[in-house]
């Protein structure tokens, strides 16, 4: 997949170094895979919430940490919409991000 704004991700976990290790290792994984429907996310990321929209929600870190993406399945492109704290994610209207 081609993984746009991963440029958010990284400044992330600059400023919160404890987040680096999930979302780095969610980057790789995300960038060699090819996802072209939902259930081919839920095989691998069972914690994975499924939003309208195309919106997945994937927990980072044992929950700790929030990713939330936009994923066009036909053009095998994953937009980062959302990278934060769980308490930070309960703030925002994941679905319209």
């Amino acid at each position: 997949m081609r993984v746009i704004s991963r440029t958010r991700l990284i400044e992330y976990w600059t400023r919160t170094p404890g987040a680096r290790q999930g979302l780095a290792a969610w980057l790789v994984e995300a960038e060699h895979a090819r996802w072209t429907e939902p259930a081919q996310i839920r095989e691998r990321y069972r914690s994975a919430d499924f939003l309208p929209g195309n919106r997945v929600v994937f927990n980072i870190q044992g929950n700790s940490y929030r990713l939330v993406v936009a994923i066009h399945y036909n053009t095998g492109v994953v937009f980062i919409r959302f990278v934060g704290t769980h308490a930070a994610y309960n703030r925002i209207g994941a679905e319209t991000i």
